[in-house]
């Protein structure tokens, strides 16, 4: 069939919420001519559900974000109203940065970035068709029938694939925040030939801020020490005048409530189908499955500083609106708060990630690319993570240029991709950082050192940035050398000194380094015996020097794990591998294989019921294949 094209791009994408901007703005900036569509213009990058950035394993994809060169790092960072590193009280590789954001403010903020980002274009326009001929995307098709070439198409369309909302007994179609839904692209879909599965997810009520009797919560401040997600970011640009959240809690008299009226709330009346996200589950799901709690948390986050609604974080529902002002005002300090807006729940399509590959591009349409909600995820920052590596494939693949596969080993970006790829998912899944093997080589402090360069061999991380990251990678290895080499001896004075700082004596020499590994010896304390730098040391070396010094060994034993499983990620299944041709494979295993077409020897290992003895007879049978393969060439 031959289309009549409006006009031609090297890649759209289709969608403008997290996903989409990270994906579009990567494309762009890698040089390729993108168009970023959207079905309202007013709603680019915007927050339906928590006005917050970060949090457990979130911060650190959004700082992951980052040092690949993406956008939603540095938007937090000017657009934040209050800043809070988590975790604080345990080790390094479960505290996460979380931010308060300024809702409005921050879409705003992305929307001008977008709007003024070179080889991108932005349009309001409602994509009905991914056209495709002979197995490829060759472009879409509008609601109004315009025609637009494409190399390659990103969808990250979020909840709007066959969204509705439902609100106690009302159901109707929408898509987030009362936007328009994506229907003909949801059928186009499945006319494809993906399979698309059904979703839940849902957001709490607003109350007016002037109606909260704060006196009755607990205040929430942000940090006075300065923090950002962005590794541009500057300290003395570090937000003073930060806006509190405040703690209360739900009561027995608020669970009574719930439980005189389950039999309206949806998701126990049959009138939701779709699965809900288990780590944030509803008020209503919380009461029936934890009947013993006596109460639960509930913080109360302002969307803005030039708004006056509160986001009850803790309290999603999809219960009737009657019974959800009853439910607030059964809470302390929320007894005569005036409810803005009601919370509800939403049901959408998602195309089921098994059938992707690790770039994020569907295995059954070349070209096709799909990230964020639409894979099945759930939150801004699952989104934008995937939103980055897909728009950085889709830009790899228009270049003719080897594509990006993050392991599990180089972020949690990589972790969330391959456990979506490989194991699929039956509910919205959520970043924990028990999904990550390798989380202490996967931190806060370090995401710079392990994905910069990668951000700077496919061309998104500038020179600014680059520059700025040797910088300080020269600081780390330098003062990490003179750690290393400097020794304390136990000597009189030095002992006199130790003691009078509070700690036990030496009894052997030892590097400073060494020295540092003790428990409560800070940096600060080593520079009193081997003096400062040569130049000053940026706060945030200080931080990854001393996190890198204390846990060596542990560090260590992962990244030996690391090489271990590299070797095999690097043995590749061919593509045109008969699964049933291998005999004694158990028949789960080959099941499993025909589903998710693994492409490495590692990702096999990892699939869900794949046992080692499984993973056994597929070497051994890929060594016997190959060596056939070898002897057929040489008779040849």
């Amino acid at each position: 069939m031959t289309h009549q094209f409006a006009e031609e791009y090297d890649v759209i994408v289709i969608g403008a919420g997290h996903a989409g901007v990270e994906a579009s703005l990567a494309a762009s900036r890698m040089g390729c001519k993108t168009l970023l569509a959207t079905i309202n213009l007013e709603m680019l990058a915007f927050m339906p559900c928590n006005p917050s950035i970060g949090g457990s394993a979130k911060g650190i994809v959004v700082r992951e974000i980052d040092a690949l060169g993406g956008e939603m790092g540095k938007n937090i960072d000017k657009t934040y109203i209050q800043m809070k590193m988590l975790n604080t009280g345990k080790g390094p590789a479960v505290r996460a940065l979380r931010a308060q954001a300024d809702k409005a403010l921050y879409s705003q903020t992305m929307k001008q970035t977008v709007e003024n980002q070179e080889n991108l274009t932005l349009r309001q326009s409602m994509i009905e068709e991914i056209l495709v001929e002979d197995g490829k995307v060759v472009g879409v098709r509008t609601a109004t029938n315009q025609k637009f070439a494409a190399k390659a198409v990103v969808v990250t369309t979020g909840t709007a694939l066959r969204g509705e909302i439902i609100l106690g007994e009302l159901k109707y179609s929408s898509g987030p925040n009362n936007s328009l839904a994506s229907i003909g692209l949801a059928d186009n879909l499945k006319n494809l030939g993906l399979e698309i599965g059904r979703f839940k997810t849902g957001t709490p009520p607003r109350v007016k801020a002037s109606s909260i009797n704060y006196d009755e919560t607990e205040i929430q401040p942000g940090d006075e020490k300065p923090n950002h997600f962005s590794f541009m970011s500057k300290d003395e640009d570090y937000l003073k005048d930060q806006i509190p959240c405040w703690l209360t809690y739900t009561n027995q008299s608020s669970h009574d409530i719930i439980n005189q009226n389950l039999h309206r709330a949806p998701m126990f009346s049959g009138i939701v189908k779709g699965v809900g996200p288990r780590y944030c589950p509803s008020i209503e799901d919380k009461i029936v499955r934890f009947a013993d709690k006596e109460r639960h948390q509930l913080f109360l986050e302002p969307e803005g500083r030039t708004t006056n609604e509160v986001y009850i974080q803790g309290l999603s529902t999809s219960l009737p609106e009657d019974v959800q002002i009853g439910l607030i005002h059964s809470i302390k300090g929320l007894e005569n708060a005036e409810m803005m807006r009601t919370g509800y729940a939403i049901e959408y399509d998602i195309v089921l990630p098994h059938q992707l590959r690790a770039t994020l591009e569907t295995k059954k349409i070349s070209g096709l690319f799909t990230a964020g909600q639409t894979n099945g995820t759930s939150g801004y920052e699952e989104a934008a993570g995937q939103g980055i590596v897909a728009g950085i494939n889709a830009a790899l693949k228009v270049q003719g240029k080897p594509e990006l596969i993050l392991k599990r080993s180089d972020a949690y970006i990589g972790v969330m991709i391959d456990d979506l790829v490989t194991k699929g998912t039956l509910e919205p899944y959520r970043l924990l950082t028990s999904r990550a093997e390798y989380r202490l080589i996967l931190r806060h402090d370090n995401a710079d050192m392990r994905l910069t360069e990668i951000g700077r061999e496919v061309g998104l991380v500038d020179d600014e940035r680059y520059h700025k990251f040797q910088a300080k990678k020269q600081q780390f290895d330098s003062e990490l050398t003179r750690l290393s080499t400097i020794k304390l001896k136990p000597v009189k004075e030095v002992n006199e000194k130790v003691v009078s700082l509070g700690f036990k004596p030496l009894t052997d020499a030892l590097t400073a380094k060494e020295f540092m590994r003790r428990p409560d010896i800070t940096y600060a304390v080593v520079t009193q015996f081997i003096g400062p730098a040569a130049k000053e040391l940026d706060s945030k070396v200080v931080e990854l020097l001393e996190t890198e010094v204390k846990y060596e060994g542990y560090i260590e034993k992962a990244l030996d794990q690391v090489a271990k499983m590299k070797r095999m990620e690097e043995k590749r299944i061919p593509a045109d591998i008969d699964w049933d041709d291998i005999d004694s494979i158990a028949t789960e295993a080959r099941q499993k294989f025909k589903k998710i077409n693994p492409e490495t020897i590692g990702q096999a290992s990892r699939i869900s019921g794949v046992n080692p003895a499984d993973i056994s007879i597929l070497m051994v049978y890929l060594e016997g294949r190959s060596r056939s393969i070898a002897k057929n060439k040489e008779k040849e």
